[in-house]
């Protein structure tokens, strides 16, 4: 079977990137705090042009330690429901200010207000610190306190790559109260360094194996691997079928591509129906590139329509057991 290649549109931004980086180090291979000013700034380039909201507003959650900054994004016209979104990063890098740009386009296309959150980062802060600044932040908004009073329901849960990790976390974390749904793009959820995507496209282009064993290695050690919170993918029958339901993409030209494959094909024989949409041609993160990339504008529209049309079948559905009483 030939190897799949990048869409035309994705090779020239590969080609654009492959110049404007030349002579930059793999941020993963120099100390965290150098990478991460490296990762931010290489994200400034995806986050020109803001799409305009109603509000946007900085808020912070309390925690036992440091509080945890917070984004609330409230888009024009008449939102409906609460999306926390969960920037990724290989759980060491980015922050809210990389991933704004998506967010805002995340609320527009599910007309929905969406938080964004800076939890701690890894290797400074390790396995479970920013799950519990997660925490934290998803207790409070589904609870309507402090800052998030405003905001209601229906609540759903979103991520990209580690922020995916993050978000199935959360609700494989049993004393919470559980989103209504669930949008988690081209996530992290499983270790297996040996899967059919780790090997096809382990030297990239963009993520590469390497990089993410390291991002692997800063976030948990090996021994703890196989929690669930950790690797999604191998969590019990009982708990995924406990899921609410969920919207699943995933990039062609990904080594985590298999990841979300190996989740949808898990759930699926458990006999849910979740929602999978593989994106050919695209590489890791090209969500990040609505700027340039449509195929980023038809995956947030997509996921945009997969909420809608959950937040419209909720509301027949409350209609119809409120005449039936």
């Amino acid at each position: 079977m030939s190897r799949s290649r990048p869409t035309p549109a994705m090779a020239a931004i590969l080609d654009r990137l492959a110049v404007e980086d030349v002579g930059l180090p793999d941020p993963t291979t120099v100390p965290a705090g150098q990478g991460r000013i490296q990762a931010a700034s290489s994200n400034v380039r995806w986050n020109r042009d803001l799409p305009e909201m109603a509000d946007v507003s900085d808020v912070s959650v309390s925690t036992k330690g440091a509080p945890v900054p917070c984004r609330k994004l409230v888009p024009q016209g008449s939102p409906v429901g609460t999306i926390l979104f969960i920037h990724g990063g290989g759980w060491a890098f980015c922050d809210m200010d990389s991933h704004e740009r998506a967010a805002r386009l995340l609320a527009i296309e599910c007309q929905a207000n969406v938080v964004m959150c800076d939890y701690r980062l890894s290797p400074e802060h390790a396995f479970p610190a920013g799950l519990n600044d997660c925490i934290a932040v998803w207790g409070q908004l589904t609870a309507g306190e402090g800052a998030f009073a405003e905001l209601k329901g229906p609540f759903a849960i979103s991520g990209d790559s580690a922020g995916a990790n993050l978000a199935m976390a959360v609700m494989l974390t049993p004393e919470l109260v559980q989103p209504d749904f669930g949008l988690l793009f081209y996530g992290v959820y499983d270790a297996d360094f040996a899967s059919p995507s780790y090997l096809e496209w382990a030297d990239g282009p963009g993520l590469t194996r390497g990089k993410m064993k390291r991002y692997w290695d800063w976030y948990a050690p090996e021994h703890q691997r196989a929690d669930p919170r950790l690797a999604p993918v191998r969590a019990s029958d009982a708990a995924l079928r406990a899921l609410p339901p969920l919207y699943l993409n995933a990039a062609e030209i990904d080594p985590l591509r298999s990841d979300s494959e190996r989740l949808y094909a898990r759930l699926t024989a458990l006999g849910r129906a979740d929602q999978f949409r593989l994106h050919g041609g695209v590489v890791h993160g090209f969500m990040q590139m609505s700027l340039e990339l449509e195929e980023a504008r038809l995956a947030l529209a997509d996921a945009g329509a997969a909420f809608k049309a959950f937040v419209q079948q909720a509301a027949r559905s409350s209609n119809n057991w409120e005449r039936e009483q």
